[in-house]
């Protein structure tokens, strides 16, 4: 299947479980010439050894924030994921080439055969939207295309994707009368008007300004400039903004059909503690956030003077990698792709803590859903039951719900935001100011929300940097009951090293359940 599957591996790291573990991705490979049971269903693309890793490992599960639901045909391997104006839920499936309609109302699905797509064809789709026809677009990397289905007729179109040696069309905008894209590997962004077809229809590409890097996720700002990243695989990168409506505003008034476009960027320079900026999106306030798939971190970017946040996610649950092998020593959980909900606050996946993230940035607050699926054959499991990964690798934001696809599990899911939160976390103080070489105390209380004991409560503390370090007293146990008529203080001490660098930086504090996670972040200053 092409080059792709080397270029996932190599770039996007959501296989990497650690710095130095890492598995391929057979599905985008050839398949390994083994026994296959031949069962007339999707799973015939997987010799029988690999049919627990990519076409589930057991049934749909549930929590109380998180619904499952597994999908009729077997081994789809669903990726893309968009919610439409009557809230149906639209996926694309990677082993099929099929998209498929998931109706709430009705828990109901309804896939759509895919005429043109080729006999065992397999393609990573991880764009998808809407126009306001009704009709789905999404990209497909494998066969260097835009897809296009109307549900009115029922019928897919394929539009050729402007290939240039290595291209990957990847994420997919609706934005207004046009659509955008990211070429992953082709280095540029692409606009396309849906309104157009057959002959009548062309491309804007606009190239990015580092050669031989990577292009990723895209965002609109209220001014209607698009902002992206270029950079190169742990070496580093750059944040784009491109004044599209500049652009096209002189192109009219010059009456040329095409003007350099490198004179309508804006070149920032990346934190070097940004290795790979894939998620991007504008908050309401302006400010621009970005997910970092190679660690725990994630960053906000201030356009008004150019300064960039780095924040923390907790630790991922031991039963996520599971560490059988002891080969793990710092597990990360790799924010993947951001989004915005309607109250302001940032969505994320955490791919390989199996989670999603919602982010308050007004209150700095954090809370993580675990999603209940997990294959053990994405992790370090051994025996361990109950252990991997679902690999989350797309959600769809609708109000106060999040849908999810489990590209390994058959399913899609739903977390429902709305359920009130087990636990509440207060700060005593926000910000904290030290020296290097100075510590501080610093007491928060994990107060219950509930009218039930809550057992098996664990703390969160994370930081940011190796020479800023949050602990707790000794005496204090990593694992409590929570008594519902009793809040609990826990005492901690952050503590900023000999070798600490002045600047802003941000500590996690905050306490978890075996489905959720709450947490809030305190500034540390570390002054010269």
């Amino acid at each position: 299947m092409k080059k792709k599957g080397i270029i996932v591996a190599a770039f996007f790291g959501f296989i990497l479980l650690t710095s130095t573990v890492m598995i391929s991705l057979p599905g985008l490979m050839n398949p390994i010439d083994t026994e296959t049971t031949i069962t007339g269903t999707p799973a015939d693309n997987f010799p029988d050894e690999q049919r627990a890793q990519f076409c589930g490992s057991g049934i749909a599960r549930s929590t109380n924030y998180v619904t499952e639901y597994s999908i009729p045909t077997v081994c789809t391997n669903p990726l893309a994921i968009v919610t439409d104006y009557e809230g149906n839920v639209w996926f694309a499936q990677t082993n099929t080439g099929n998209l498929a309609k998931f109706d709430p109302e009705t828990e109901t699905f309804t896939e759509y055969d895919n005429p043109s797509w080729p006999p065992n064809g397999r393609s990573m789709m991880w764009g998808i939207d809407y126009t306001s026809d009704g009709s789905i677009w999404y990209t497909d990397e494998t066969f260097d295309s835009v897809w296009k289905f109307s549900p009115q007729d029922e019928t897919y179109e394929r539009i050729p994707y402007p290939s240039e040696g290595d291209s990957l069309p990847q994420k997919l905008k609706v934005d207004g009368s046009q659509i955008i894209i990211n070429d992953f590997t082709g280095n540029k962004i692409t606009f396309l008007d849906p309104t157009l077809s057959g002959d009548d229809r062309s491309y804007l590409s606009l190239p990015s300004p580092v050669e031989n890097s990577v292009t990723a996720d895209f965002a609109i700002d209220d001014e209607n400039n698009v902002w992206y990243t270029n950079w190169l695989f742990q070496q580093g990168g750059v944040l784009v903004k491109f004044d599209q409506d500049g652009y096209r505003s002189n192109v009219a008034n010059t009456g040329e059909e095409f003007l350099p476009l490198f004179e309508y960027i804006e070149v920032i320079e990346l934190p070097l503690e940004l290795g790979t900026p894939n998620g991007v999106v504008v908050a309401n306030d302006g400010k621009l956030w970005l997910v970092d798939t190679s660690s725990s971190n994630f960053f906000s970017f201030d356009p008004s003077d150019d300064s960039f946040t780095q924040y923390v996610t907790s630790d991922p649950p031991p039963l996520t990698y599971g560490n059988s092998s002891g080969i793990i020593k710092t597990p990360i959980s790799r924010p993947y792709w951001v989004d915005k909900n309607d109250f302001g606050q940032i969505v994320f996946n955490e791919q390989t803590a199996n989670r999603l993230a919602v982010m308050d940035p007004k209150s700095e607050s954090l809370v993580e859903y675990f999603i209940p699926s997990m294959n053990p054959n994405w992790g370090d499991c051994g025996d361990m039951e109950n252990c991997g990964l679902a690999q989350v690798f797309d959600f769809a934001v609708d109000g106060d719900k999040i849908w999810f696809t489990e590209w390994v599990e058959n399913n899609i899911g739903v977390v429902d935001t709305s359920v009130e939160l087990p636990l509440d976390i207060e700060l005593d103080s926000n910000v904290v100011t030290l020296k290097a070489g100075e510590s501080t105390d610093l007491t928060f209380v994990v107060s219950p929300q509930t009218t039930q004991d809550i057992s098996d409560v664990s703390l969160i503390l994370s930081d940011t940097h190796e020479f800023l370090n949050v602990n707790v007293d000794s005496g204090t146990p990593s694992n409590f009951q929570l008594d519902f008529d009793a809040p609990r203080p826990i005492k901690t001490m952050i503590s900023a090293s000999e070798e600490a660098v002045p600047g802003t930086y941000k500590a996690l504090l905050g306490a978890q359940t075996n489905e959720v996670s709450v947490s809030k972040f305190v500034t540390v200053v570390i002054e010269s």
